[in-house]
């Protein structure tokens, strides 16, 4: 079993905004935990991105939406007069902005696929930023490496999995402190630590900075080396 190899399970969402990436880096590799319930009012298929110097929440659709279904049973309905209006969005919001062809061209290629859960997307916009920095990333689903663990009791399955999967070690967002206990992992012989995002602003126009909005908003704004470096602006507790 690795030693002090941190292992990472979170929910898959739409272009997440940085922190999220920090929970990644913090990792050597994520799992993304899509056969938990859908939350109606979560952050899987929306995001803030920059509009007149304040946010602006975009949502992508989806259809026959409900919490008593999993993430994957949750099915995108992006069409094209959303993807127009999308576009048209960005192209408002960003067309001056450093990286805005070369971001857009990220964001198309995404959206160009046709996926059978949301959770395929969401996954599709995370691996996609990796590409396009330069970075590898290690990842899995939760369907698919570890199904039955699914119905165990939220810590006990992070636990479960973890065992499954060779580590000794569990990171979680800094929202989990509320959930997870130290203790009660290190009985079960997982370490339980958490990522504390550091902000760092950079520039976005002549704004005041808006912090922690979608990761489409840093890219817009940063080199992929610079991105690089924001991604690895955190701290371990």
């Amino acid at each position: 079993m690795p030693i002090n190899k941190r292992l990472s399970i979170m929910q898959p969402y739409i272009f997440p905004y940085l922190g999220y990436f920090h929970l990644i880096e913090s990792s050597e590799k994520i799992i993304f935990y899509d056969d938990v319930n859908y939350i109606k009012k979560g952050w899987i298929n929306k995001n803030r991105i920059l509009m007149n110097g304040a946010e602006f929440q975009f949502t992508i659709p989806v259809e026959k939406v409900s919490q008593n279904k999993l993430i994957l049973e949750i099915v995108p309905a992006v069409d094209d007069v959303f993807k127009n209006k999308f576009f048209a969005q960005l192209d408002s919001c960003y067309k001056k902005a450093p990286n805005y062809l070369p971001v857009k061209n990220l964001i198309e290629n995404v959206f160009s696929l046709e996926y059978n859960s949301i959770s395929e997307m969401a996954i599709a916009s995370i691996t996609s930023v990796y590409t396009y920095i330069g970075k590898d990333l290690s990842w899995a689903k939760s369907s698919e490496i570890s199904p039955s663990t699914k119905g165990i009791e939220k810590a006990d399955r992070l636990i479960q999995i973890c065992k499954e999967q060779g580590y000794d070690s569990y990171i979680n967002a800094m929202g989990g402190m509320e959930l997870y206990s130290k203790s009660y992992f290190k009985e079960q012989d997982i370490e339980l630590s958490f990522v504390e995002p550091q902000l760092k602003e950079y520039p976005q126009f002549k704004n005041n900075f808006v912090p922690w909005l979608s990761i489409i908003d840093v890219l817009m704004f940063n080199s992929p080396e610079e991105v690089i470096v924001l991604l690895g602006s955190y701290a371990i507790i």
